[in-house]
């Protein structure tokens, strides 16, 4: 038999495993658990207990263990997590989470984000993690004065995992304080944020090191042995990368959850003096040129939930439903929006007329015409900026 590896995606609506098999070169073994946003009445506000992740971690697990069957648990040779890149998982000196985490989606660090840009070298949203560490300095004294270690969803359940709190490049150059030519935290960006910020940050690993090994107290709620290597692993957009294979420069992927993305291998990391295509770094060692909208799936998705339609009868309403809905158009800024960067702008339903609202399927098809044509625009800021067409 051959070796089985398990993978791990942590993100925003659910977490999913899955176990692969080396000698077959396929999946073997699928588990999930979905989970949802605290509630808030707060506009901006976008929080999640990373309790939960852990918890879905381990049932996802599990799941994707026993779906593969037999002797599964003992064959696993290595472990890889992927997660929600920018939420703000606060630690106290113990490694105990302080308060939810800020999620990538949250934009109530606005204008900290807007004040910092001011300094950087390339702006940043209030999505980067530096923003929200910013509005926690400032919001939340309490919580700041226990902060001694900062991590990333990722960065948290490797920590959960395996005992030992790292981050690797192309989560970190979501924070907003890395210099990513050098690979290294920028010491002048994060005394923007406050003066002993940087001995809070984690050390930096490469692409190819691992995280550490499987803790016993890990192993133990996976039923696997102590000792698997974790590696390093990354956030979300640099692993769909690997897994689409966008390893070559001209390699470009699309990416459509709670956000939609684009991103394409590049030699280094993009310097859009705007802001607009994110610095990001990649899994193997080169750049990752991103641009990302906050609203995506989640806005046919609210459609279809306030009519309380399953997805596959909607999306027959959809269907036969006009391209450009009888004039009706869905600005589609449910949750703010991040390019372009408007983080206070809300959504609207234009063009509406008698009828309309009697049809369900109008109302979504303009939600997807909506969020598609807002991540057409952001794709011609990529093409603006060396991504090819």
């Amino acid at each position: 038999p051959g070796k089985l590896y398990l993978g791990i995606d942590a993100g925003t609506q659910s977490t999913k495993a899955l176990i692969y098999d080396t000698a077959q070169r396929q999946v073997v073994g699928r588990g999930a658990v979905s989970y949802e946003m605290l509630e808030s009445d707060v506009v901006g506000r976008a929080e999640q207990d990373p309790a939960v992740w852990v918890d879905a971690m381990w049932r996802a697990c599990r799941e994707a263990l026993a779906d593969a069957g037999g002797d599964a648990a003992s064959r696993i040779c290595g472990i890889g997590v992927s997660g929600q890149q920018h939420g703000l998982v606060a630690l106290d000196a113990s490694y105990e989470v302080i308060r939810p985490a800020k999620l990538w989606c949250d934009t109530e660090s606005a204008e900290e984000a807007a004040e910092l840009s001011k300094s950087l070298p390339v702006p940043i949203v209030a999505s980067f993690t530096a923003s929200k560490l910013l509005w926690l300095k400032r919001h939340e004294a309490a919580a700041w004065a226990r902060l001694a270690h900062v991590a990333l969803p990722h960065d948290y359940l490797n920590y959960v995992l395996t005992g030992e709190l790292v981050m690797e490049g192309s989560d970190a150059s979501g924070i907003g304080l890395l210099d990513v030519g050098a690979r290294a935290w920028d010491a002048s960006a994060a005394r923007l944020v406050d003066a002993e910020l940087l001995d809070k940050l984690p050390p930096l690993i490469g692409p190819g090191e691992w995280c550490g090994r499987l803790h016993p107290s890990a192993a133990e709620a996976l039923g696997l042995p102590c000792g698997v290597p974790v590696s390093a692993g990354g956030g979300d957009n640099a692993m769909s990368a690997l897994g689409c294979g966008c390893t070559a420069v001209g390699r470009v992927a699309v990416s459509l959850g709670t956000s939609g993305t684009v991103f394409g291998k590049a030699p280094a990391a993009a310097r859009d003096p705007s802001g607009t295509v994110c610095s990001f770094l990649d899994s193997t060692g080169g750049g990752l040129p991103l641009v990302c909208t906050l609203n995506c799936a989640s806005v046919p998705e609210e459609v279809r939930a306030g009519y309380g339609l399953g997805r596959d009868e909607i999306s027959s309403l959809a269907a036969a439903e006009p391209a450009g809905c009888d004039g009706v158009s869905f600005v589609p800024f449910l949750a703010g929006e991040r390019t372009p960067n408007w983080p206070h702008a809300s959504g609207a339903l234009v063009g509406l007329r008698a009828g309309h609202l009697a049809r369900p399927g109008l109302l979504y098809r303009a939600a997807l015409e909506g969020a598609t044509f807002a991540l057409r625009a952001a794709i011609g800021v990529m093409q603006r900026h060396g991504l090819p067409d």
